[in-house]
């Protein structure tokens, strides 16, 4: 049984935000992790489901395995370096502020016999020839305007209307 370890390190979130999504992936499938992680609104999810298509893509290419068969044995968060900033805050004081990072090891394991659920659809990016760039303007809808629009398209109606008075 083959094991893929990918690694994201200096990851700028707290370790304590990514456990949050990183705990509920372990012993998912490829496909269903995937899942997971498109729909999660987390900020977290979106380097982790980058982190998990990097140890896929070295799985199906590198190590020749089926991705339909492989599973997230193991997903290790921990923490990283801490940039440490202050604050300033009133009477000269000032308040420390720390800025954390995480370390992440994604392990993934082959398992025979695991069928996919469902399929992932990815939308694949098509390039346009430079021929085609030509300058796409929206349409232009006249709409009447009303009085209120009119006076507010005047120079200087702000000025006037909002102007305080001095004493």
């Amino acid at each position: 049984m083959a094991q893929i370890t990918a690694k994201l390190n200096y990851l700028h979130i707290a370790p304590r935000k990514v456990r949050l999504v990183a705990s509920a992936l372990k012993g998912l499938t490829v496909n269903e992790a995937e899942a997971q992680l498109l729909f999660r609104p987390q900020r977290s999810s979106q380097p982790l489901l980058k982190l998990l298509r990097s140890a896929v893509a070295n799985a199906k290419n590198i190590n020749k395995l089926d991705p339909g068969a492989l599973v997230v044995e193991n997903i290790q968060v921990n923490q990283g370096p801490m940039m440490k900033r202050f604050l300033p805050r009133a009477m000269g004081r000032a308040t420390p502020i720390q800025k954390k990072m995480s370390h992440v090891v994604l392990v993934l394991g082959e398992r025979k016999g695991i069928h996919a659920r469902f399929v992932i659809n990815a939308a694949k990016k098509i390039k346009e020839s430079p021929k085609k760039k030509e300058k796409q303007t929206k349409p232009k809808i006249d709409v009447p305007q009303n009085q209120d629009q009119k006076l507010a398209k005047r120079p200087g109606f702000f000025k006037r209307f909002f102007s305080r008075k001095s004493i």
